[in-house]
């Protein structure tokens, strides 16, 4: 039976498997955050990865937007052959690493913006298969603003995923936000039938938008969601995906209550504080509210040498 994640060291969560950081994260009742970040920007602290600082600040699971597989850029990382990247993350920092990737129809081509659609973020099999060679430990089928992305094409990439990848890889599926589909908006992000759905191609972990966050959102609503997965034995993970990470402390707090009252069991704080993460401050408030300062200093004073 593997510890809680709560009480793992870095050397203790690099050994793990799939299933063995499954029972850490469900062992610790509740009690586990996931910091979202953006490495292809300029890192808030310029010559450290936003993702160093999100880690600084008590996030137990590093989850990278916008990574590209076959491209990867981590701006403030020393400098390593692509292939190493994730893994000179994972040792810089001792943390779970996770990816997005998006199911998406293709790249935008001619769009020469930092924010384009990448062949490298799509959620393939191909993709899936390089994210497990690099050493992710999780990739989330999800969709950033605009993008389109369905929840019949999340199901689709995880079917096709979980085929390629075997149990390498913990899978993860959702959306925090509609993600450029208006029919599914508000209380129509996600339902049980999507649920099921994602649970049959091969989802681990269903995404959730957190109360409070996007319109029609309420805590029973979600509540009920969780309870749901969680008969199906999926864990769940509750997100700030609305730049609401770059709010005041107080609704870091509530929101963190009332994800704590739905009973999920990963906490994510979004990228959009600032640029590429979340604020600093909101992730150790987040990380207080929902397993105080024992559990909060402790992650954020352990050496990821031990």
């Amino acid at each position: 039976m593997a510890k809680r994640i709560l009480d793992c060291s870095a050397s203790e969560l690099a050994k793990y498997n799939s299933r063995q950081l499954l029972e850490a994260i469900a062992g610790s009742e509740g009690r586990v955050l996931a910091g979202e970040c953006i490495g292809i920007t300029q890192p808030l602290f310029t010559d450290i990865t936003n993702a160093e600082v999100v880690a600084a600040m008590g996030a137990d699971l590093l989850l990278l937007n916008m990574f590209d597989v076959q491209n990867p850029v981590i701006q403030g990382l020393p400098e390593v052959p692509k292939k190493e990247t994730v893994r000179e993350l994972k040792r810089l920092t001792g943390r779970v690493v996770g990816i997005n990737l998006e199911p998406v129809e293709g790249a935008e081509k001619g769009d020469d913006s930092l924010w384009r659609m990448t062949d490298g973020r799509r959620a393939t099999a191909a993709n899936g298969l390089l994210a497990a060679e690099m050493g992710v430990d999780m990739v989330l089928l999800t969709g950033n603003p605009g993008n389109g992305v369905s929840n019949r094409a999340i199901t689709d990439s995880l079917s096709a995923i979980r085929e390629a990848v075997g149990d390498r890889l913990i899978l993860a599926a959702g959306k925090m936000h509609a993600a450029g589909v208006i029919s599914e908006g508000a209380d129509h992000i996600i339902t049980e039938e999507d649920i099921q759905a994602f649970c049959r191609a091969g989802a681990d972990v269903i995404l959730l938008p957190a109360p409070g966050t996007v319109p029609g959102i309420t805590v029973e609503g979600v509540r009920k969601l969780v309870a749901y997965a969680h008969s199906l034995g999926a864990l769940t993970i509750t997100a700030i995906g609305t730049s609401q990470e770059g709010s005041d402390a107080a609704t870091i707090r509530q929101i963190a209550l009332w994800c704590k009252m739905t009973g999920t069991d990963i906490h994510h704080i979004g990228d959009s504080g600032y640029v590429g993460m979340a604020l600093p401050e909101n992730i150790m408030t987040y990380s207080v509210a929902i397993r105080g300062i024992r559990h909060t200093y402790h992650r954020m004073a352990q050496s990821v040498n031990r």
